[in-house]
């Protein structure tokens, strides 16, 4: 009897604690289907996913830091009500993904809204005005859309540059090579590529070409083109139920604006202000 007793006890103890586990991993995707600022300010704290390679948005430094003007401008938000960001890189293909799941919170990382997107994704404010564009070396002689028949093109995985590429076949997709883009996991990989001559152009957001290529002095070598589509905005993305933390993000980014630290994190990395009218 008392072997029996020890054997139950000893499956009880196996049990229990993947139960919990269980438990945990249901109650995570149950705080998905409702609203979490009360969560957040009590634990202090909130996961935000971005991509570490999109120079001047959001990246890793070398020594492991994270930097750039949505990371100090998230920083700021939050701050306002003591909650504490820990940033989270992920896989930028995968981020509405990351979020429907709860491994993220919030994405936040030069995050394009579109009526796609819109569709699962909870948006603020948009905060600032970007547009999608096609960069050249100018030994290519590429100086504008039309000269991209039978191009190679590149571009990156789920970035809103490349949904517009599809969407909109008839402004690009038709006219490239095999009607279709090079994909990349990062615009890092891509201008490599574009420098190395293993693609002819690169359809890229404007804020990271400009900056990149200023960066590295490069500007002068390059052609940057309008890509033709619609001109799209940068927003914060997050869950539908979560509309109370939208509302305290879009509250945040007026308050920063009217304080000036909007414009001051703007001219860091911009040297202007680049804040759309919804905030203002």
């Amino acid at each position: 009897m008392k072997k029996i007793l020890k054997t139950v006890l000893l499956g009880c103890l196996v049990i229990l604690p993947l139960f919990a586990l269980s438990a945990c991993s249901s109650r995570s995707h149950f705080a998905t289907q409702k609203d979490q600022w009360q969560t957040y300010t009590k634990e202090k704290k909130i996961k935000i996913g971005f991509d570490a390679t999109f120079v001047p948005m959001g990246y890793e430094e070398k020594d492991g830091s994270y930097v750039g003007f949505d990371i100090d401008l998230a920083n700021e938000v939050f701050k306002k009500y003591n909650i504490k960001v820990q940033w989270q890189a992920i896989n930028w293909d995968l981020k509405e993904t990351e979020l429907k799941n709860g491994n993220i919170d919030l994405i936040w990382n030069g995050y394009s809204k579109t009526s796609e997107r819109e569709k699962t994704v909870l948006f603020s404010d948009e905060y600032m005005i970007n547009e999608q564009v096609i960069v050249t070396k100018k030994s290519k002689n590429i100086v504008n859309k039309e000269q991209l028949k039978d191009k190679v093109l590149g571009a990156q995985n789920g970035s809103s540059g490349y949904d517009s590429f599809n969407s909109n076949p008839e402004i690009l997709k038709s006219i490239v090579k095999n009607n279709d883009a090079t994909q990349y996991e990062s615009f890092n990989e891509a201008l490599i590529d574009l420098e190395n001559d293993r693609i002819d152009a690169l359809l890229i957001d404007r804020v990271y070409a400009y900056y990149y290529l200023k960066q590295q002095n490069k500007l002068q070598d390059y052609n940057i083109i309008n890509a033709g589509f619609e001109g799209d905005s940068f927003a914060v993305g997050a869950r539908k139920a979560d509309t109370t933390l939208v509302k305290k993000v879009n509250e945040a980014f007026k308050e920063l604006y009217k304080e000036g630290k909007f414009q001051e994190i703007s001219n860091k990395w911009f040297g202007e202000d680049v804040a759309t009218e919804y905030i203002k």
